[in-house]
């Protein structure tokens, strides 16, 4: 039974997420309102949500953003056959003189489809579904730098000492981590080889954890890359699709963007999605 999404929030993110998920879970919150539900941080800009690859889940969402006044931002239009090729879709409208950004995705980067699978029967009924933790680290191995100290204040809160050892930031924590469960580290390597240094040269360690976090930094930059040259005639056509859609309503503006992304944008990228 749903009875979570009669209650009431001061986050327009967490209401929007209730009515998202009337009567069946929908979507499930994820990176920085996800980091924000964890208490790591007090507040994040934008909504993120994973959508159930369905045609009801994705009709459902766009009600409800219909009935908020939201507007497409740049990407793809909001339909599995673009999202199951790993591009995301892009919101916003007013609410209380808040300016709230809605984004989705149905296939998030570095998340195998087991992964994902489990991520949705884990939260069949919860009441606000979240990504987990060690799902979220995965989340946040982005280009940006400010990600890596969120994750690992996400290592900090995970369950196990193995997840811990695998999202660990600090060369410190490791180092802890490996006295007290002796072996650990090296059973682990070659799921993250720089846990063959562990008992050795704190210096040494916290050198790899860098040139860990530039690898990750570049492989993302590489993926995003490629959505980005697969996007290039999408984003020459979008300020005129802008215009044309600026006064529709946004199932209409939805039909539209459609009709345009078929022509301009690639369901899938060139070298495109795969699992992880």
């Amino acid at each position: 039974m749903y009875f979570f999404w009669c209650m009431q929030s001061e986050n327009i993110y967490i209401d929007i997420t209730r009515r998202f998920n009337c009567g069946r879970i929908r979507t499930i919150i994820s990176s920085g309102q996800a980091v924000v539900l964890y208490r790591i941080a007090i507040m994040s800009k934008d909504g993120d949500w994973i959508i159930r690859e369905e045609e009801e889940a994705f009709e459902h969402v766009l009600n409800i953003l219909e009935e908020y006044g939201a507007q497409y931002r740049f990407g793809a239009p909001l339909d599995i056959r673009w999202l199951r090729g790993g591009w995301s879709s892009h919101f916003e409208f007013r609410h209380e003189n808040l300016r709230v950004r809605t984004d989705f995705v149905s296939r998030p980067p570095r998340i195998t489809s087991e992964q994902l699978a489990r991520l949705w029967r884990k939260n069949e009924n919860t009441e606000i579904p979240v990504v987990d933790l060690p799902l979220l680290a995965e989340l946040k191995k982005t280009n940006r730098e400010k990600d890596y100290v969120i994750l690992g204040e996400l290592a900090r809160k995970m369950a196990s000492l193995e997840e811990q050892m695998l999202y660990s930031r600090s060369a410190r924590d490791l180092a802890d981590m490996n006295g007290r469960a002796p072996g650990l580290a090296q059973k682990l390597s070659a799921q993250r080889p720089l846990l063959a240094l562990l008992g050795g040269r704190v210096d040494e360690i916290e050198k790899a954890l860098d040139a860990e976090r530039r690898e990750l930094i570049h492989a993302n930059e590489r993926r995003l890359a490629r959505y980005g040259e697969a996007a290039r005639g999408w984003a020459e056509v979008w300020p005129d699709v802008q215009k044309d859609i600026a006064s529709m309503p946004l199932k209409e503006a939805h039909r539209c963007i459609v009709s345009r992304a078929i022509e301009n944008l690639p369901f899938v990228p060139e070298g495109g999605r795969h699992d992880g």
